[in-house]
């Protein structure tokens, strides 16, 4: 099977539909209309296998996680997503791998009523980017860089569960099945909060999705905003699958450092707490306050119990 068949059986003639693509698939650019009021978010992300993803992950899952980590991003900023484009390397045209793959873009695409507008397909080594475009009320977009001395810090979900995740997947860890199950998934198959970023997009002063770790992307927003910050540890949220195979130390350290979780971190004026507490409970989403900003330029402290906690590793990074 040729490239153009590939893209016309298995992404063109599959995509959603939405009404403010004027142009989609099939020329040399898409062409789209922003609606009135909105300013465009865009961002990139690329999934590389043996970095992002093991070898033998399901094309289900590569497709489905491809997806969420770009429109994770989206929620970061408060965005609603629109449109996606798709750059496809895969070693061969496997028909099996592509339907999979395709189903399982298109089932999440469509649950976000999100349309995929173009890309490019090549032979070569495995690996997926997705540029993902999003709209924002204007002057309403959440950066890094606006938090204040203050703030109160919180995250939505759980942490670490997708590292311990990656050790079952590679084998490294033993826990039982229904544990299993669920941390894998949480690896696989992450979850975009587009509804928490909508929810505390008038509220929040700064905002990030937590992909390389709780205190690696924490001190992004510190630098950022060049506040200092006091985390409890003891605070952070972690899953009954977390709780029930590691002890609480081993757990605490997974849910600093470990990446992958795309939950997000977000803080608030303690005036905004009561609006943001509304908020969350308007559009059913789960966050927790692990700490507080402060002037501290740059500074990041995390204490257990009232006393330090050292961290030895803070998450990861390309090319470190």
């Amino acid at each position: 099977m040729k490239e153009f068949a590939i893209i016309e059986n298995f992404f063109r003639s599959r995509s959603y539909q939405r009404k403010d693509v004027v142009l989609g698939i099939g020329d040399d650019c898409a062409i789209t209309q922003v609606p009135q009021g909105q300013s465009l978010v865009v961002t990139t992300d690329t999934l590389v296998k043996g970095v992002h993803f093991l070898p033998g992950t399901p094309a289900a899952a590569i497709a489905h996680k491809a997806v969420s980590v770009n429109l994770s991003d989206l929620a970061a900023m408060g965005a609603e997503p629109a449109w996606i484009s798709l750059s496809l390397s895969i070693p061969s045209a496997d028909e099996e791998w592509l339907t999979e793959f395709s189903a399982s873009l298109t089932e999440l695409t469509e649950y976000y009523s999100v349309q995929l507008i173009g890309g490019d397909t090549v032979q070569g080594p495995l690996s997926v980017t997705i540029t993902a475009h999003g709209f924002v009320p204007q002057e309403q977009g959440l950066t890094r860089s606006n938090a204040k001395p203050g703030d109160l810090v919180y995250v939505t979900g759980t942490l670490g569960d997708a590292g311990v995740g990656l050790e079952i997947a590679q084998g490294k860890r033993a826990v039982t099945q229904t544990c299993e199950d669920f941390l894998v998934n949480r690896l696989n198959y992450p979850t975009p909060r587009l509804l928490a970023g909508t929810a505390v997009r008038r509220i929040a002063n700064a905002c990030i999705d937590i992909s390389d770790g709780l205190v690696a992307d924490l001190q992004h927003i510190l630098d950022g905003s060049k506040c200092g910050a006091q985390i409890q540890v003891d605070r952070i949220p972690l899953s009954v699958a977390m709780k029930e195979s590691l002890d609480i130390e081993e757990a605490i350290r997974f849910a600093l450092s470990a990446g992958d979780d795309y939950e997000l971190l977000f803080t608030v004026s303690e005036e905004q707490r009561g609006n943001l507490d509304i908020a969350l409970a308007n559009y059913n989403v789960a966050a927790t306050c692990i700490g507080q900003l402060n002037g501290k330029d740059g500074k990041l402290e995390l204490r257990q119990n009232d006393e330090p906690y050292v961290l030895q590793q803070a998450g990861f990074e390309h090319f470190k």
